[in-house]
């Protein structure tokens, strides 16, 4: 018996229409601001990972082979996939903050010490795909109500509503997917908001001028000071008598 031709076969839904925006997004809204780092990729490959998996899925009920279709579609698989796009996105916003961190760095002449601690280490990269994934408690909600749906569907006698209910949890699976997507772009238009704050005051950062003015204070007196004994106005130390002679005889 092939899948979708009797009853009790499985058959997989097609993801696009649940997806929506993330397959098809809609043109930006006049004078839209432009995410600082570009997604279409990250997102295109994520819609692609989601489709392969439906595919494989596919092949494998029209196979007949059910269990193999259920583990392919599995709570892991598709937590992986949305996990590996935050990851990515994390990944490139964190080397885009370090590299404008360090061009801004350079600018102000910040000491190196502290101009090599300003690119994002792992654990601050991690803290960023944390607050990137909004979307994500949304998204696990559906991924166990589909995992559920899934050990149902196993039953040798699975009630004949227990296929749609578990298509049913598969397409919301992909809609908290597409909202997840929709989260993490705004999470990321706010951290960029963030971020430049802390850009600009490394970028206006100075050198503080006290270590100027004393070492200039330093010198002065000891101009002064210099003078003074040299022009007979204070004694002369015993060390320094031989070369004030010099300087004096140098003058006559």
């Amino acid at each position: 018996m092939t899948a979708g031709t009797g009853p009790g076969t499985l058959v997989i839904p097609e993801l696009g229409p649940s997806l929506g925006r993330l397959v098809a997004p809609p043109p930006p809204p006049p004078g839209a601001v432009p995410q600082w780092i570009s997604l279409d990729d990250i997102r295109l490959a994520l819609v692609t990972q989601l489709f392969d998996l439906a595919g494989e899925a596919r092949r494998w009920a029209d196979q007949g082979e059910r269990e193999l279709a259920l583990v392919t579609l599995s709570h892991e698989a598709l937590a992986g996939v949305w996990q590996n796009a935050v990851h990515s996105v994390a990944a490139r916003g964190a080397e885009a903050i370090s590299q404008r961190l360090v061009a801004a760095a350079r600018e102000a002449r910040l000491p190196g010490r502290r101009a090599r601690s300003l690119p994002l280490d792992p654990d601050e990269v991690a803290a960023l795909a944390a607050r990137l994934a909004t979307g994500t408690p949304a998204l696990e909600r559906a991924l166990e109500s589909f995992d559920q749906a899934g050990h149902r569907l196993r039953r040798e006698r699975a009630s004949p509503g227990a296929l749609r209910e578990w298509q049913d949890a598969l397409n919301l699976v992909a809609r908290r997917v597409e909202s997840a997507w929709l989260g993490l772009e705004d999470a990321l238009a706010l951290e960029w908001h963030e971020w430049a704050v802390e850009i600009e005051e490394v970028r206006a950062w100075r050198r503080p001028l006290w270590p100027l003015v004393a070492v200039g204070l330093v010198l002065f007196g000891l101009a002064g000071y210099a003078g003074l004994v040299l022009g007979g106005y204070l004694p002369v130390p015993g060390p320094l008598r031989g070369i004030a002679e010099a300087i004096w005889t140098r003058w006559n």
